[in-house]
């Protein structure tokens, strides 16, 4: 989710310590959610593949998906063997493709965040309600704090019927990326948009048009994203990709790590954990 430049670190590992590498031919791939520009992801998530191809002496390369739906039918159709995933992301991948989790990231300290939906503070606006008839910026249908979680919140308040955001706004939009959305707030382009709690932080730091931005509404806590694998990938290789992810948290590797979504790191993770993004999907009878 956060700010992604082209890493300039240089990794440096023993090869006494490294794992007997597999074979080239056997390299997987690893799918990135293209929440930001795909350029800046894509020179991040090939320093991260060097990274844990180093660690794990397993080869990976990365690639970006076109959006949210498409990292789930990479999976799916087989053609990337490893996928980083958002909460939804993974709830529809473990449905459709069968992945399994392997790690859930730490994101600025936190293994959890939330999402809000923001208005600037020179409407007055203070409440939901305030919002009827309005318009709002939402980032992607799959994105779990861009759409999903505030959508349950408008339906559970009973603003939003039939699933439908126009029931209760005038207009809604997909923006793409959360800083989009934000983006067309501040243009006076809509009322209203929904993204993560920490989104004005990491999408307009350092911007005094930051400060015109409040926010009217804030979801349960989500699950923050992790890495899942396909089925049927070897156990072995599995489990020591798994090593090396846990152990890439290591302060040597901060500075690289602020470059894939703007991590800390990961922590083992359970599909269990995901359980109330299982509710939210099925709640608003979301599909890929």
């Amino acid at each position: 989710m956060g700010v992604l430049r082209a890493p300039v670190l240089a990794l440096c590992v023993a090869a006494l310590l490294l794992p007997s590498p597999v074979a080239a031919a056997d390299q997987l791939t690893l799918v990135l959610t293209p929440s930001r520009d795909p350029t800046a992801l894509q020179e991040a998530g090939d320093a991260f593949a060097k990274a844990l191809t180093r660690l794990s002496g397993v080869p990976l390369k990365v690639i970006v998906a076109s959006d949210y739906a498409g990292v789930v039918e990479a999976l799916r159709s087989r053609r990337v063997d490893l996928a980083f995933v958002h909460p939804v992301g993974y709830v529809l991948a473990s449905r459709e493709a069968g992945c399994q989790i392997l790690v859930r990231d730490i994101w600025q300290g936190k293994t959890a965040y939330t999402a809000r939906i923001y208005v600037l503070k020179a409407k007055g606006w203070t409440r939901l309600e305030d919002l009827r008839g309005r318009t709002i910026a939402f980032v992607d249908p799959a994105s779990s704090s861009g759409y999903i979680y505030p959508m349950v919140l408008l339906m559970k308040r009973g603003l939003v019927t039939n699933r439908d955001p126009k029931s209760f706004f005038r207009d809604a939009l997909f923006a793409g990326t959360h800083e989009a959305a934000l983006r067309a707030l501040l243009r006076g382009s809509v009322d209203a948009a929904a993204s993560f709690d920490t989104a004005l932080q990491i999408h307009l730091k350092g911007e005094p048009a930051a400060e015109q931005i409040t926010y009217v509404a804030e979801t349960p806590p989500i699950p923050e994203a992790g890495i899942c694998a396909r089925p049927g990938l070897d156990p072995t290789v599995r489990e020591r990709l798994k090593g090396a992810l846990l152990a890439i948290k290591k302060p040597e590797y901060a500075a690289l790590l602020k470059q894939v979504y703007d991590i800390d790191g990961f922590i083992e993770a359970s599909d269990r954990d995901y359980d109330p993004v299982r509710e939210a999907v099925d709640l608003l009878g979301l599909t890929r």
